[in-house]
């Protein structure tokens, strides 16, 4: 588990690093583009399989055991509603707090979950999501809330 954790977090260095050297070159509009460039891909490869179970939770749920590994503490909430499959996906840990901070950023909301989010849109268009609360401005979890439309004759989500 401390490998995984140790991995997660050398990966963000490296992401908070490349991200501050392009923010100085090119600006932080430039470098958030250049960041995102082949991300979508690797967002469908990863999340692909996640996104073709029947509803957003169990595609989610399928995910807890790599978030807690890396020690995040991962739970989610089926919120579906209205022909709408919605989850919540609750993260009590926030590795890159301190990260961030090392690189000069004083939060990792844009570096890590606000690409992570648009990489997610331009991969699957059809689903919506929202950062509804963050550990970085004093909650005590960050909460993503993800939708999409769902199957009309069985409750269930499209496939992807």
């Amino acid at each position: 588990m401390q490998n995984a954790n140790t991995e997660l977090i050398e990966n963000a260095r490296k992401k908070f690093a490349q991200f501050r050297e392009l923010s100085d070159r090119y600006g932080a509009e430039k470098a958030w583009e250049t960041m995102l460039e082949g991300f979508p891909e690797l967002q469908r490869e990863r999340m692909g399989p996640l996104l073709g179970m029947p509803t957003l939770a169990e595609g989610f749920r399928a995910a807890i055991t790599y978030f807690n590994a890396v020690g995040m503490n991962m739970e989610v909430v089926d919120i579906s509603n209205r022909n709408i499959d919605a989850a919540l996906e609750i993260q009590r840990v926030c590795p890159w707090l301190e990260v961030c901070l090392e690189y000069g950023f004083d939060i990792p909301c844009h570096v890590i979950c606000e690409m992570d989010m648009e990489a997610s849109h331009r991969a699957f268009p059809e689903m919506k999501g929202e950062i509804l609360c963050r550990q970085a401005f004093g909650a005590p979890v960050c909460i993503f809330r993800y939708e999409r439309p769902s199957k009309p004759e069985t409750g269930a989500a499209p496939v992807p």
